[in-house]
């Protein structure tokens, strides 16, 4: 049986019956929110992919597809920060159209006003299915002249769906200035396609990038870009998202480094890395950091997996909403021992702006399992753990009074995992996809864990970040203490600190 795959339904129905078919989202309670503290999370309604952030009017400018029902016909919208962490709702970017939704897709600055509608206008190529089609995916223009607030439709489709079958989307464009020209990739099934232009609105398909075996699906949310490394050399990234799981392995970002020449794409290696092991890390865009645009960028992606994003959630209940985004992390380029090169991943340094009280806690030693003394539901956690041989260790987070809830981060046998299974609730379980897993050095004895806890999400960041694993975790109100543990041999805690962000 073929799964079902990203957005099927809307591509499958007319905006009408789309409306009609989505899951309404019920009415907020007044008590009891689960909303998440400092994630970015919708007013009200769905939230899913975002769109790559563009720098105007001093602020990052974000956009990300939202509407009223859940995995209805929606738009873009607008949020601003100044620091990446705390975002300010701006209302509707690009709205719902009478005839068809908005899809995603990314925006530029034309500084050089290379498309005619003004210097540093913000002109943005998103996906739109024509006539309602979900077989008729092509790439239609936007433009602003108020630093992303309102934009104008610029009419016919820029770039024309070539055979008209399905997955033909999600273009993310940039300024080649090495060449004088604009490039976007678009992602297929298992290919992805790269187009260039002088002007935004003229493109020209140039070639082809294609990954079959093993099988990772569509590629979503493609993303290209370069950076220096940190032994100063430069190097090119591809990415997007895809479906791994067919081949057992991340429904995250997979991404190569390789060689751009302006028209092709070549890779260093075969196959992908990936910026996230965990199962909540989806539709992820990238985009420069303004102070160091050259050797760090930023990345946030959308906290869910479409194996099970359409369900009502507990937040519909709770809060009106379903979706969050993930922390803003900065990436780092850098060369690894054997010679090839890995992004790295931590949070971004602004979020220790918003720590309103910081815990030390004593050092444990344990064969067993010792309970910490703190409660708490919106925190970073960081500790180092050292062992000399056992068979499991980890830390819970979000446990229950009791012990009987709870969400496990460990290492257990060459691999650091996250379980959030003892995490489910009555009203809702991730059944088959409540553990994720990544390899680690089976020779380690120790590990540097940043474990992001919010009201509904674990994030956890191994060693220097090239580990990172991202979930949904809907906790109760009791779901507040954390516990250490460890089995077969003992291990010690250490530099343990709780940091409350508000």
């Amino acid at each position: 049986m073929s799964r079902i795959s990203r957005r099927t339904v809307l591509r499958s129905m007319g905006v009408a019956a789309l409306a009609a078919a989505a899951t309404r989202i019920p009415v907020a309670s007044a008590a009891g929110s689960l909303r998440a503290v400092y994630h970015l999370t919708p007013p009200a309604g769905w939230l899913s992919d975002p769109q790559r952030p563009v720098r105007a009017g001093g602020e990052y400018q974000l956009y990300y597809l939202h509407s009223d029902q859940n995995n209805a016909p929606g738009w873009w919208q607008h949020a601003s920060t100044t620091d990446n962490v705390s975002f300010t709702d701006r209302g509707t970017g690009i709205p719902l159209g009478p005839d068809f939704p908005v899809w995603t897709g990314s925006g530029v600055i034309d500084s050089a006003n290379t498309a005619g509608f003004g210097a540093n206008a913000v002109v943005v190529l998103a996906t739109q299915p024509t006539g309602g089609d979900r077989y008729d995916q092509e790439q239609y223009l936007y433009y602003s002249t108020d630093n992303g607030y309102t934009f104008t439709a610029y009419g016919p489709p820029v770039i024309d769906n070539p055979d008209h079958n399905d997955w033909f989307r999600d273009p993310k464009i940039h300024w080649d200035s090495a060449r004088g020209k604009w490039v976007a990739v678009i992602g297929r099934q298992q290919a992805m396609w790269f187009y260039t232009s002088p002007d935004l609105i003229h493109w020209t398909h140039t070639t082809v990038f294609s990954y079959s075996s093993p099988n990772i699906g569509g590629f979503e949310c493609p993303d290209l870009f370069e950076m220096t490394a940190d032994d100063g050399t430069r190097h090119w990234v591809l990415g997007a998202s895809t479906q791994g799981d067919y081949s057992g392995l991340p429904d995250t970002y997979a991404y190569w480094t390789g060689t751009w020449d302006g028209s092709a794409w070549t890779s260093d290696n075969r196959d992908p890395q990936w910026l996230d092991r965990g199962w909540d890390w989806y539709a992820a865009v990238t985009w420069p950091n303004a102070a160091a645009p050259d050797t760090s960028r930023y990345a946030i992606a959308w906290m869910n997996n479409w194996q099970y994003a359409a369900r009502t959630v507990p937040t519909d209940l709770s809060d009106g909403y379903n979706g969050q985004m993930s922390v803003v992390r900065e990436l780092r380029l850098a060369r690894q021992p054997e010679g090839w090169y890995t992004l790295l991943s931590q949070p971004v340094p602004a979020l220790q702006n918003h720590v309103t009280r910081t815990v030390p806690l004593s050092d444990v030693t344990t064969s067993s399992s010792v309970n910490l003394p703190y409660q708490g539901t919106s925190y970073e956690l960081e500790l180092d753990v050292t062992w000399s041989q056992l068979n499991n260790v980890g830390v819970s987070v979000g446990r229950s009074q009791d012990g009987a809830r709870h969400t496990n981060i460990g290492v257990y046998q060459g691999s650091v995992y996250v379980d959030r299974g003892p995490s489910d609730r009555p009203d809702y379980t991730f059944g088959s996809h409540s553990q994720s897993n990544a390899p680690i050095d089976p020779a380690a004895r120790s590990v540097h864990l940043r474990v992001l806890v919010d009201k509904q999400s674990v994030e956890v960041f191994v060693n220097a970040g090239h580990t990172v694993l991202s979930h949904q975790v809907y906790f109760e109100s009791g779901d507040t203490g954390i516990s250490v543990y460890a089995d077969g041999g003992s291990a010690t805690f250490s530099g343990i600190v709780v940091r409350e962000i508000g």
